[in-house]
């Protein structure tokens, strides 16, 4: 009696080099998220201790 098996998942390089193109992409996308919240932040702070009273 046969067996059906998967094929085996290509061998993944583990290891220094460059990052694969969607990893770029989500760490890009963090980033600028971080930078944005950072910026937003920033600017409720300074309404906040400028604004009237």
């Amino acid at each position: 009696m046969t067996t059906h098996r998967s094929p085996k998942p290509a061998a993944r390089r583990d290891g220094p080099g460059p990052a694969q193109p969607d990893e770029r992409a989500v760490t890009a996308a963090l980033v600028l998220s971080v930078v944005a919240g950072v910026g937003w932040v920033g600017g409720m702070i300074y309404t906040v201790l400028e604004g009237p009273l």
